[in-house]
């Protein structure tokens, strides 16, 4: 599924209504999923200038068509062990949105599953790990014939302040 997301599969992103729309990856064998509103366009791995002093997580900037974005590391971010890019490694660009700012930023994640259709009543809130873990960043879990996937709230993965200063640092 490389390129820019046809439009058909652009409905809503967000949690309410009957069902969403929700672009699967996984990482470290795990499964999650964005909501399709928020991506922008899947690519395959390019080359990626790194930023000094950057925080772990940051792979640096990539040149996608002239414009500068930033690019994350999803392993890192949430703490996994760093892998070598495989044939299937993907750069997922999503669209991050937080104090009326709107930025692109390149997400990399082991590979790209599908597009599911995921109906509200087959997500479940976020299970309590205690008050030691934050998972604020978790939209939901939704249950699917292959299991459970993690729906991600992509604003609260990547801080738009953030990815604006990381934007700057290039």
């Amino acid at each position: 599924m490389e390129g820019e997301v046809r439009n058909e599969e652009r409905v809503s992103g967000k949690r309410g209504g009957s069902s969403s729309k929700y672009l699967t990856f996984s990482l470290a064998n795990e499964e999650y999923g964005i909501g399709i509103l928020r991506i922008k366009e899947i690519i395959g791995m390019l080359p990626i200038t790194l930023i000094p002093r950057t925080p772990h997580y940051v792979k640096g900037v990539i040149n996608l068509r002239g414009k500068v974005i930033p690019v994350v590391d999803m392993r890192l971010k949430f703490g996994m062990e760093a892998v070598d890019a495989t044939e299937r490694t993907c750069i997922i660009v999503v669209e991050i949105s937080g104090n009326n700012k709107t930025v692109l930023t390149g997400i990399v994640v082991d590979s790209v599953s599908e597009v599911l259709n995921i109906k509200s009543e087959d997500i479940e809130p976020t299970p309590s790990f205690g008050s030691k873990l934050n998972t604020d960043f978790i939209m939901g879990m939704a249950k699917t014939e292959g299991g459970v996937k993690i729906l991600l709230d992509i604003d609260k993965v990547l801080n738009v302040n953030e990815v604006i200063a990381l934007e700057k640092a290039a």
